[in-house]
């Protein structure tokens, strides 16, 4: 396997988890890299997930994980700042981190394969893109997953 196919089969694995979340989450591409043997995928969730809903996302994605037959071999059980760590038979590191304001990364990073070059993702966001910018804060609300999160309101102008 090339860095190409690691970086396809990254994808994937990345898409197949993106689409085991049921109700369907808003999503884009974060940087990806690659080093001299090696590639990182990377995808931002920009669906608020609320404090309320954090475990039962971790929970969905974590019984996606085992069904694929991922060994789940760590997990931060932060109040704010849950994750999980899991490793493919094929070598191949995934992980989901919720960060502030509950937006949840994924990234894979895969195992030593042969130099090639690497092009870019071919899997179109279901939301902006945000290329050449910074993602920004979890700025989409779902009814499901954003439950119990304030919905920010301007504030009253005074007269």
């Amino acid at each position: 396997m090339d860095m190409q196919e690691a970086a396809e089969y990254s994808d994937t694995m990345l898409d197949m988890t993106l689409q085991a979340i049921n109700p369907q989450v808003q999503w884009a591409h974060d940087q990806n890299s690659s080093g001299s043997c090696d590639v990182t995928r990377r995808r931002t969730v920009l669906t608020v997930i609320s404090e309320q809903r954090r475990g039962s996302f971790l929970g969905v994605v974590e019984r996606f994980w085992k069904k694929s037959g991922y060994d789940i071999y760590s997990v931060r059980s932060d109040d704010q700042f849950p994750a999980l760590f899991a490793k493919s038979p094929e070598g191949f590191g995934i992980s989901l981190v919720i960060a502030d304001k509950g937006q949840a990364r994924f990234e894979v990073n895969t195992p030593c394969v042969d130099e090639s070059e690497v092009a870019a993702p071919t899997a179109k966001p279901n939301g902006p893109a945000y290329e050449g910018v910074e993602i920004p804060r979890p700025n989409v609300r779902s009814d499901f997953w954003s439950a119990g999160t304030p919905v920010s309101s301007p504030v009253p102008k005074e007269s």
